[in-house]
């Protein structure tokens, strides 16, 4: 079968992590990569074992023959370069948020459907089996009408005055910083499993850490290391690094979601509670195979990510037996198996099974809302 060639732009936390799942996909090849700094580009190309690095995103889709690219760099990069790839007839995958404004986002839903082209937005949580799971048995009638939802997401690697990344300004990431990293990820998810839509929303955000100390020299993400005081400027915060939203939804019913990047200990901790007529559906990141489900008149259960145990829907994002452990990177190869399908076929499915562009412009629609009711300290209509 003919190689899939593919080239991802930006390796720094999750670009990476893109090319590992790529690599345990049969006949995908990452063929090149970008990275804007010319001598380290080819230093981690390297690293990477990719065969071709450039610090010129254009020139790189111009000289390579590429059948998809992943955009995978800060979030004021992804609309430029997204529209660029599919002006030259090449499928995207874009990390979230898909651009910086709604209006970006629109613009790029357009083009991908003029284009006929696979477009799909890196949404991976969806892809842990047990979501799949609970998202299949809720359209089965299994959970019942929803009464009410509660999620948070909750991580430490902004606990520090000292911690910081591109994410904290807001020329590079957006107005929202926790919402829009993390809590784009929370929202979608809670869309996707329920079924339902968020009408309305009501958020108050929370920044801890008025003033933080920028690094004068590179630190990785998420590398926890410490540098002297001469090695720090004093930065202006003005994006959130904690936040609460109230939401309404479509079938009248109620939820909240908190969102933190500055709770010590936790590293990575979404968390949901969905709530039914017949029975509450409780999961946790953190210990992403297991199930709990919650019961009025008889025992609680926990299920265990089991494929034999499994709905079909869901067993199609499993790949090995009960008890053989399956966790953050599965996800991205389950979500790219997807993708790929309709990418070896040139174009997208009718009903694709995977998060594409329009669920990217959804999730900016609904940070755009969230940021809008902090302001103005009111309930606001999606």
């Amino acid at each position: 079968m003919e190689k899939i060639k593919v080239a991802v732009a930006g390796v720094g936390f999750i670009g990476p992590a893109h090319i590992e799942a790529l690599r345990r996909i049969p006949n995908i090849e990452v063929v090149a990569m970008f990275h804007p700094f010319e001598d380290e580009a080819k230093e981690k190309a390297i690293d990477l074992g990719i065969p071709n690095a450039y610090a010129d995103y254009a020139a790189m889709l111009d000289k390579e023959e590429l059948d998809c690219v992943h955009v995978c760099t800060p979030n004021n990069l992804h609309f430029e370069m997204s529209k660029l790839a599919l002006e030259k007839g090449i499928h995207v995958v874009c990390e979230k948020p898909l651009a910086t404004t709604v209006a970006e986002a629109e613009e790029l839903v357009a083009l991908a459907e003029s284009k006929g082209l696979v477009n799909a937005v890196h949404f991976n949580i969806r892809y842990y089996p047990i979501v799949r799971q609970m998202k299949t048995l809720r359209e089965k009638g299994q959970l019942g009408e929803i009464y009410s939802i509660m999620g948070s997401y909750l991580q430490d690697w902004l606990f520090l005055e000292t911690d910081y990344n591109w994410r904290l300004e807001p020329d590079k990431s957006g107005d929202s910083k926790a919402i829009a990293d993390i809590g784009s990820h929370l929202m979608d998810v809670i869309e996707y499993i329920s079924g339902l839509k968020i009408t309305q929303v009501m958020a108050d955000f929370s920044t801890i850490h008025k003033t933080r100390k920028k690094p004068l020299k590179p630190v990785e993400t998420y590398s926890g290391k410490m540098l002297k005081p001469e090695d720090y400027a004093d930065v202006p915060i003005n994006t959130e690094d904690y936040a609460s939203v109230l939401l309404r939804f479509d079938n009248g019913n109620k939820g909240v979601v908190t969102v933190s990047q500055v709770a010590a200990g936790r590293k990575n901790r979404l968390s949901l509670e969905i709530a039914g007529s017949n029975e509450t559906y409780s999961w946790c990141s953190e210990s992403p195979n297991d199930l709990w489900i919650g019961k009025r008149d008889t025992p609680n259960q926990m299920l265990m990510r089991d494929p034999s145990l499994f709905e079909a829907e869901a067993r199609s994002v499993v790949s090995f037996p009960g008890g053989h452990n399956e966790g953050f990177p599965d996800t991205s190869k389950q979500i790219f198996k997807e993708i790929y399908a309709d990418v070896r076929a040139g174009k997208p499915s009718a009903n694709p099974t995977y998060p594409v562009f329009k669920d990217g412009l959804r999730e900016l629609l609904l940070c755009d809302k969230i940021v809008e009711s902090h302001k103005k300290e009111a309930w606001v209509t999606i």
